[in-house]
């Protein structure tokens, strides 16, 4: 990758690492270091002596750069191979932070993973796909992040490694609102985990955009739910672009469990509570139209996670 600003000498950790000298540039430093570490813990050294800006995939990180010099320390972990790839353990399925959106959908998994698979066919075109990791989508904390809300309704935990410790926080507290997450300086994305209590039952999303393919999501909507013998014992449901975060929604989870599975199910769905939501009014949608959506995709994604759609219904 050739970087803009001063010119990347001495070679050392990784593949390049420069240290010129410390430019101004409009009264910021300007960059200063460029490294590509080979291995997790060289990237974690890297991190504990320094401020990093961490590039991935690069799906975002390039679009918001845009034309400006670049005026941080780029830690490039593309060559981490140890980060990508699903691999299942007793407790958990374990998502490594470098795996590609490509990868999940390509990969074997129960069918309460279908919401992130189909999540993961609307990050942009197949191109962004095969590039743009999961870390990438979840650091990125954008409110319209098509892999959040299908996470959120998996129980996902956050794993963050710095050089003293690993620590693992539930989704919900990683990221904490648009453009922010709970990701200290010496710290980097590992993995994203999914427990295996929450791996059942089935799933489905559904993302209203202004039109079908490479767009930002107006509303979206994740539903995981177990039914047992014609009647919903666990639902897990959560929306995004209508809030500030991603947001699970407890009062439409609670009026879920012990319902039966019939178009009764429609009307329920649509009274329920949906205080969570805090939807705000942009060039896309009305905060109002957003509200009204948010319950029409959550019938759709319920009756699709239960099989009503296709005239069956999940055992």
């Amino acid at each position: 990758m050739n970087l803009p600003g001063p010119e990347i000498g001495k070679k050392t950790r990784g593949r390049h690492l420069g240290r010129p000298g410390k430019a101004q540039l409009s009264g910021r430093q300007s960059v200063i270091r460029y490294a590509k570490p080979t291995t997790v813990e060289e990237a974690l050294a890297l991190l504990g002596e320094d401020r990093w800006r961490i590039l991935a995939g690069g799906t975002d990180f390039y679009p918001a750069q845009g034309a400006k010099p670049f005026r941080d320390n780029v830690l490039d972990i593309n060559a981490l191979a140890e980060l990508r790839g699903i691999a299942e353990t007793d407790d958990h399925w374990r998502v490594g932070a470098r795996t590609t959106w490509t990868d999940i959908v390509r990969q074997p998994l129960p069918p309460a993973f279908d919401a992130l698979k189909a999540g993961a066919r609307e990050v942009g075109s197949v191109q962004i796909q095969n590039v743009a990791s999961i870390a990438g989508n979840l650091c990125n904390a954008s409110p319209a992040a098509d892999g959040v809300p299908a996470l959120l309704a998996l129980d996902a935990d956050v794993e963050l490694r710095s050089l003293k410790a690993v620590r693992h926080l539930p989704l919900s507290e990683f990221i904490l609102g648009n453009r922010r997450t709970a990701l200290q300086p010496d710290e980097m994305v590992t993995a994203i985990r999914v427990p295996k209590r929450s791996a059942a039952g089935s799933s489905a999303f559904v993302k209203l955009g202004a039109r079908r393919y490479l767009v930002i999501s107006i509303a979206m909507a994740a539903a995981r739910l177990v039914v047992e013998n014609g009647v919903i014992a666990e639902a897990a449901i959560a929306v995004g672009s209508c809030s500030a975060v991603a947001r699970r929604l407890a009062g439409v989870e609670a009026t879920l469990r012990g319902r039966p599975i019939d178009e009764a199910l429609v009307d329920a769905v649509l009274s329920a509570a949906y205080d969570e939501l805090s939807p705000i009014a942009d060039v896309r949608g009305s905060a109002e139209y957003r509200e009204q959506a948010a319950r029409e995709i959550v019938v759709r994604a319920v009756r699709a996670a239960v099989g009503l759609n296709q005239g069956k219904v999940a055992a």
